[in-house]
């Protein structure tokens, strides 16, 4: 097999383009979560994940998961990405990263014809910094169940707009199934838990 590799321009300039959303003219970004900045980069995330031919849902947390099948529809999904959400401000590469570093990998994978067993699903968690709802992680934890969905709905920010709220505002109140990873399926989950 031929040695794989990303294709370092096309992730370098997916950061980029990506940083122009609430980019800050001394650098750095200012994207917080469910905001119009942030509803405006989860689009173009959206955008390239369809292109990258993954199926995209929304979970009512606002989650986004960009799906590329496996082989074996029984198996579990194996996540990869982040958040892209940021503090105020905050910089162009913390979780953006991730999130652009697994669809580049997925890309990859393509490129090379190489067919996975179980799925991928890039994600991009809602939420993570916690800088405008609290607690942050809020994504995550509501879908490995360490966070109530409708106690994460409720949360307020300083202007007293709810989470749910402002998914709705940016049209990111998904209906895709909460489906928790098979580790969450033990309790308690030694994964979750610990961290």
């Amino acid at each position: 097999m031929s040695r794989l590799a990303i294709d370092p321009d096309r992730l370098w300039s997916d950061i980029m383009v990506l940083a122009q959303i609430g980019g800050l003219p001394a650098g750095g970004c200012d994207r917080l979560a469910l905001t119009q900045a942030d509803g405006a980069a989860r689009s173009l995330l959206r955008y390239w994940f369809e292109q990258a031919g993954l199926a995209v849902s929304v979970d009512p947390i606002g989650n986004i998961f960009g799906r590329r099948e496996g082989t074996d529809a029984s198996l579990a999904p194996v996540f990869v990405g982040s958040h892209i959400d940021t503090q105020s401000p905050g910089g162009k590469f913390d979780g953006v990263l991730g999130v652009l570093a697994g669809l580049e990998c997925v890309r990859m994978l393509d490129r090379a014809g190489i067919t996975t067993r179980h799925p991928i699903e890039v994600v991009n968690w809602t939420n993570e910094e916690g800088a405008r709802f609290a607690p942050g992680l809020m994504g995550a934890a509501v879908f490995t169940g360490q966070l109530d969905l409708a106690t994460a709905h409720a949360s307020k920010d300083p202007a007293g707009i709810s989470v749910a709220e402002a998914l709705a505002q940016i049209r990111q109140l998904g209906d895709a199934p909460m489906l928790r990873p098979a580790c969450c399926s033990r309790s308690p989950c030694s994964i979750c838990s610990s961290k």
